[in-house]
């Protein structure tokens, strides 16, 4: 299974690109159709005055036909696409994992494992350092 790089910004919910010492992490959550209509990608509510997404919204809206869908229901429905080389063994490989982060090592992040020597690999929120056993 070939994951298909992004062609812009818009279509995504969420995107990080990271480097580590000896390895690199390249994820991303893309936007759904609505459930409703099937014509548009659902996305948080545009503020009237600006134009701009309002972020601490919790419902997603349709753009098409205003149909909404709570944060954390659309949310679990998404799923995170990963590009990476293990810090570990420097396999190149990719994953699918859900949309839903985890506490790992004290800190909120979305986990998953190497294809090669299945060691966990965490892509923490806001690149918080998890802690030290």
């Amino acid at each position: 299974m070939a994951i298909e790089f992004p062609n812009s910004m818009e279509e995504l919910v969420y995107f990080t690109s990271r480097k580590t010492d000896k390895g690199s992490i390249k994820a991303w959550a893309k936007r759904d159709m609505c459930p409703e209509c099937g014509k548009g990608l659902m996305a948080k509510p545009k503020n009237p005055k600006t134009g701009k997404p309002k972020i601490r919204a919790s419902y997603y809206q349709c753009p098409e036909c205003d149909h909404e869908v709570g944060k954390t229901e659309y949310e679990g429905t998404l799923k995170v696409e990963v590009i990476y080389t293990c810090e570990h063994c420097q396999h190149k490989g990719e994953a699918v994992i859900p949309f839903a982060r985890k506490k790992y090592q004290g800190v909120d992040a979305f986990i998953f494992e190497c294809g090669s020597c299945s060691e966990k690999i965490a892509i923490t929120k806001k690149m918080k350092k998890p802690k030290k056993k």
